[in-house]
């Protein structure tokens, strides 16, 4: 069984807060359903994934070695879950994910341990959750969209930062950062920003993006502290 904890007082702001953007491919115990079910979708109900989303993550895995057996792993925006069934199968009883949403994220994972709260008001309980540091921060999370597609970017754009952010505040030097964002004009700054704290940055589009979807995936890896930052496990 996971460990579930209350991380204290949930807040949503405009871009939704560190709630889950793993719609479109959630199910309940109907099974998959609805205009945007698909193979994937289907896929993911057999294989006991939470939502579709498993397969982005999987993907980028796979091709860039993201994860690995005894791993300390973050998911911000974590639910449903799938990112956080997936990377707790892959770090393996050794390693540990931490996953915190807005919403009661309900998954079976034993060392997973499940928050309910907002990340920007959790960096303590999350620094406490692992004193030496993440080795990876990931966040699918994806704002409450309003059809009009420079809002919806540009709150993309702003959970990213604040995935971001909490990343820098959390990962071990060397760690790696995996996020989703929705692609604007303003997706290259954002991108070199990142890339200055990180050995390598690149955007990923897996096969599993829905064609109609404007959402990317930024890899970060080889996390570089700032020189003024001290250490995870001595803030």
């Amino acid at each position: 069984m996971s460990r579930k904890v209350n991380a204290g007082k949930q807040r949503r702001g405009p871009t939704g807060g560190f709630s889950g953007g793993k719609g479109g491919g959630r199910f309940g115990g109907g099974g998959p359903k609805g205009p945007w079910a698909d193979h994937h979708t289907h896929k993911a109900k057999q294989l006991g994934f939470a939502a579709r989303s498993v397969f982005k993550l999987e993907e980028i895995d796979k091709k860039h070695k993201v994860l690995a057996k005894g791993h300390v792993v973050l998911d911000l925006g974590c639910a449903p879950g799938s990112w956080t069934q997936y990377a707790a199968k892959r770090v393996g009883p050794e390693g540990r994910v931490v996953g915190i949403d807005l919403k009661e994220t309900k998954i079976d994972a034993p060392n997973a341990t499940l928050l309910t709260g907002d990340a920007t008001e959790s960096l303590e309980q999350l620094r406490d959750l692992a004193p030496g540091g993440y080795d990876i921060v990931l966040s699918d999370m994806a704002p409450s969209t309003t059809g009009i597609k420079d809002v919806d970017e540009a709150r993309s754009q702003g959970l990213v930062e604040s995935a971001l952010a909490t990343a820098e505040a959390l990962l071990k030097p060397g760690g790696a950062f995996v996020a989703k964002l929705f692609y604007g004009p303003d997706a290259k700054a954002l991108i070199e920003r990142i890339g200055r704290h990180f050995a390598s940055t690149q955007t990923i589009r897996p096969d599993a993006t829905r064609k109609q979807s404007r959402e990317v995936f930024i890899l970060a890896q080889g996390f570089r502290p700032a020189a003024n930052d001290a250490p995870a496990d001595e803030v």
